[in-house]
């Protein structure tokens, strides 16, 4: 299937009404095709900003999922509907496709076309990492560091290899990431916790910039927490 680019999308619903999803931008994605999909739309309702509505009626199991979500809406909004679809998607017993993924998609600037982002395992959780890990039996193999994106723009790295917390600006994310982990000569594991008033548009910047670190003793964190 091939793309046009736009900076949004427009469904045609059956209703002969047309909503419009405004896709999240980021500068440049690693993934820029893919074949045999199908898609759901998260709208935002300019009338009534608390609200969302979820279009998922061509979704088909075996395929690979997009997610259209609209930029502006905010995590508390948008999760809860990701996360429902995400598990009906892992409990069908029936016309499974193991090697079917879910992205999302966004608009990608630098190539003036669509790019997607893959999260097919991604586990979301509605609570912070400290207090998940806290309760939870799971083994950390390697010493982690959670940082905290909050809805102001600023970063909170708070991990077990400094004493103290400090903040990080999006320009200097990398550098203070790298400096944390020279500190340290083992893997270290990156859990990430966002703030649920941030609107989507900030959280796929932040899972774009995120991906770029690629340092060799850093791995990501699967699950991620909204708090």
């Amino acid at each position: 299937m091939k793309f046009v680019y736009l900076w949004f999308l427009v469904l045609l619903l059956s209703c002969g009404k047309e909503k419009t999803v405004v896709l999240p931008k980021i500068a440049h994605s690693e993934i820029t095709k893919i074949e045999d999909i199908s898609p759901a739309y998260l709208f935002y309702n300019e009338k009534m900003p608390d609200s969302i509505e979820l279009n998922r009626k061509n979704l088909i199991s075996t395929t690979n999922w997009l997610f259209n979500v609209d930029k502006r809406l905010t995590l508390k909004q948008a999760i809860p509907k990701i996360m429902f679809l995400q598990e009906k998607k892992r409990n069908m017993k029936m016309h499974r496709n193991e090697d079917a993924k879910n992205y999302y998609t966004c608009n990608d600037t630098g190539i003036k076309n669509l790019g997607f982002i893959e999260f097919t395992n991604v586990v979301y959780h509605l609570e912070r990492s400290v207090d998940y890990y806290n309760k939870t039996s799971d083994v950390l193999k390697y010493p982690s560091v959670n940082l905290f994106f909050n809805a102001s723009g600023k970063i909170k790295l708070n991990g077990k290899l400094k004493d103290s917390l400090s903040y990080s600006n999006r320009n200097t994310l990398k550098a203070d990431i790298k400096n944390l982990t020279n500190e340290e000569p083992d893997k270290i594991d990156l859990k990430l916790n966002f703030d649920k008033n941030l609107i989507f548009q900030d959280y796929i910047w932040f899972k774009s910039l995120v991906s770029e670190l690629k340092l060799d003793n850093v791995t990501v964190d699967n699950n991620e927490f909204i708090y």
